[in-house]
């Protein structure tokens, strides 16, 4: 059965999918537009889960130096320039 809609909008939207994809016609640039949606809905992350990555990144650099002077490397860093 063929979805049926009645919405300028989602035909213009449609047309223009089925120009950019050189879609034999709009029902298979319909396809082709969910497809796409469904898989980059797929690729994404939670939030959760790309924060734990970057928190191990960080554990795996170790403890930090509570002596470590920051102003006092940057003041170094920018000597002589």
């Amino acid at each position: 059965m063929s979805p049926s809609v009645s919405d300028s909008t989602i035909d213009e939207l449609a047309e223009e999918v089925r120009r950019a994809t050189n879609a034999e016609n709009t029902t298979e640039a319909i396809k082709l537009a969910l497809m796409h949606e469904l898989e980059r809905l797929q690729r994404q992350r939670s939030f959760e889960e790309r924060n734990a990555e970057v928190m191990a990144m960080a554990d795996a650099l170790g403890a930090t130096d509570p002596q470590f002077d920051l102003k006092r490397f940057s003041d170094e860093m920018w000597k002589g320039r």
